[in-house]
């Protein structure tokens, strides 16, 4: 690793990556009651997935470069970008918001891990993984979350953006702040391909554009009015894969209905909680990343690749030279968002 820091003095952290997960892979480290059932269980996805299919073509019939990788292929990415470390969500299994049965997402959730450990984290100490979490059963959300931190060493869990009968800031879910709290790990809200409403658009394109942004401000703006950060001070809440160009927005709008509120009732507003170091967000290749950082800082932007996803086919080390050579960026404020901040949002 210091031989490839030689060649690039800038360290960089992949905020964001993704493993392809399947179907196939999972259900061997499922029970043995549904192992028995495996023809049965494969004939349907083990999670369910509402809405538009992510890979239906928009009058593009090329073919297509689609990586199911593993950790070997996972590590050479790494090589080719000269990247320190990838935080790693899954794929398919971020739709576990959408489990009716709270038994089964407890087993799909555990079962993930396992494959997320045995088959990534262990093979290559670049790795850190995220945890998939079964909310649908708190107790066994919170039993899963500390297994994942003190067994696996994850650096924390995944909170759904969609697909949950409630919100994320509903008293039903405190608990599991409260024990990220306690344990000193990460909290990331993660969007995934599904949106309400989506057969109000006519397009896949549509779909796209906002099935990641809408829940994730939503999700967001529920948290802010909880209060649920008020006491919890060691919490680092994450907010991933609809960039961060509606984060200044959405705040202002928020700060201005908080101030409404009196003193003694009022949430934290998102501003301290900036101020604090607790919300954090991707940075992605958006065109307003400048003036995203006028406006919320620099310290709580995250960089990702967000591979094998958007960047299947593109060069990580391209990648990494194209953030550096931004010109709207200040030089800082790139170290910052490549490394610094991942750093601390997922006390690596």
């Amino acid at each position: 690793m210091e031989k490839r820091r030689a060649k690039n003095s800038t360290r960089i952290i992949d905020s964001d990556g993704h493993v392809r997960e399947t179907d196939e892979q999972i259900i061997e480290y499922m029970s043995v009651g549904y192992r028995a059932r495996r023809k049965a269980m494969l004939y349907f996805p083990l999670v369910p997935h509402h809405g538009w299919h992510r890979s239906i073509p928009q009058n593009d019939f090329r073919e297509q470069d689609f990586r199911v990788p593993n950790w070997r292929e996972w590590a050479e990415k790494l090589d080719e970008g000269e990247i320190e470390l990838a935080v790693l969500y899954p794929t398919r299994f971020m739709h576990i918001g959408q489990v009716g049965s709270p038994q089964y997402a407890v087993e799909l959730c555990h079962a993930y891990n396992d494959f997320l450990h045995d088959q990534f984290l262990k093979q290559d100490h670049r790795f850190r993984g995220m945890a998939l979490l079964p909310l649908q059963d708190v107790p066994a959300a919170l039993q899963e979350l500390r297994r994942a931190v003190e067994v696996y060493h994850m650096a924390g869990g995944i909170l759904p953006a969609e697909g949950l009968p409630l919100p994320l800031g509903h008293p039903l879910y405190r608990p599991i702040f409260e024990e990220a709290d306690r344990l000193g790990c990460a909290l990331s809200v993660h969007s995934c391909t599904s949106l309400r409403d989506n057969d109000r658009f006519l397009q896949p394109n549509e779909v796209a554009t906002l099935a990641h942004v809408i829940p994730q401000m939503r999700q967001f703006t529920n948290i802010m009015f909880s209060g649920l950060l008020n006491e919890l001070k060691n919490l680092r809440l994450g907010f991933l894969e609809a960039g961060c160009g509606w984060v200044p927005y959405l705040i202002s709008k928020i700060e201005e209905r908080l101030e409404r509120i009196p003193p003694g009732e009022r949430p934290v507003l998102p501003s301290e909680l900036l101020a604090r170091k607790q919300l954090f967000f991707q940075c992605g290749e958006e065109m307003t990343t400048g003036r995203d950082i006028e406006l919320i800082g620099d310290g709580c932007l995250l960089w990702a690749s967000d591979f094998p996803h958007e960047a299947t086919k593109t060069d990580l080390k391209e990648l990494v030279k194209d953030f550096f050579a931004r010109k709207d960026l200040p030089g800082d404020s790139k170290i910052k968002i490549a490394y610094d901040n991942a750093k601390q949002f997922y006390a690596l």
